[in-house]
């Protein structure tokens, strides 16, 4: 049967890379009871998007747990590269020509941002042009570029340890619930990728880290959704809570 040839397009190649580079991740799963956490969140007008919640919530283990600001690197030998702060890697699907882009939008430090500046700087990146976010610029200029050229960067930025955490983030979050679906295991060159099903009515998800296991380990992670959960419905709780009587 003849068909017709369709040849990669940028948005096709950053997939096509990325998946090629992804570290040997294992997902660990928690079922999650969020009811505090869903009464504050509900109480609010403007309500912050989940992403922007959890991305506070894992911004502030990072800064409790250093564990989880580490990468593993492979310049100039192997080794784990720990960085002062976090950085959310944060997946926004975007219109790009007549196809849907997926594109990261980098977050420094986000333990030091209120959820609503979070949500703000998210919503930006979901309606903005794409030119106007630096990290999804920088994206599609090197979806551009020579394939060699391209894997040889790509490769540099995951293992040049300062770097990495620039161009790379330490943290991803990657979530499609408000679809109505979720992925068991996403892909991610990143330590830690975090993502969630769709809440229930009786306030339960299942929230899953994906970890790269040179650099993390089960127990770890599962100490790490313990205490995330903990921080859902503890301190986001109490900001959520703060935010109403403003």
């Amino acid at each position: 049967m003849r068909g017709r040839s369709i040849p990669l397009s940028p948005v096709r190649k950053l997939v096509v890379d990325l998946t090629r580079l992804h570290a040997p991740t294992v997902p660990v799963q928690r079922v999650m009871d969020l009811t505090p956490l869903v009464k504050a969140r509900a109480r609010l007008n403007d309500r912050p998007p989940w992403v922007a919640i959890f991305t506070k919530a894992y911004g502030l283990l990072s800064d409790e747990m250093p564990m989880l600001r580490r990468a593993y690197v492979k310049l100039p030998t192997p080794r784990l590269y720990e960085y002062p702060v976090s950085t959310a890697s944060i997946v926004v699907e975007r219109d790009f020509g007549d196809e849907m882009a997926i594109l990261t939008l980098l977050m420094r430090d986000p333990a030091k941002l209120s959820v609503a500046e979070i949500g703000r700087q998210i919503r930006h990146a979901k309606t903005a042009p794409v030119g106007d976010i630096k990290s999804f610029q920088r994206m599609l200029d090197l979806a551009r570029w020579p394939m060699p050229l391209r894997r040889l960067i790509w490769w540099l930025g995951l293992n040049i340890g300062r770097q990495r955490g620039n161009y790379f983030g330490s943290f991803g979050i990657t979530v499609y619930s408000g679809l109505g679906a979720e992925s068991l295991h996403p892909l991610s060159p990143l330590t830690a990728t975090i993502n969630w099903g769709v809440i229930g009515d009786d306030g339960k998800v299942a929230v899953r880290i994906m970890y790269d296991h040179r650099v993390l380990d089960g127990s770890q992670v599962a100490r790490t959704l313990e205490r995330l959960e903990q921080t859902l419905t503890g301190a986001m709780v109490a900001e959520l809570n703060a935010l109403s009587q403003v």
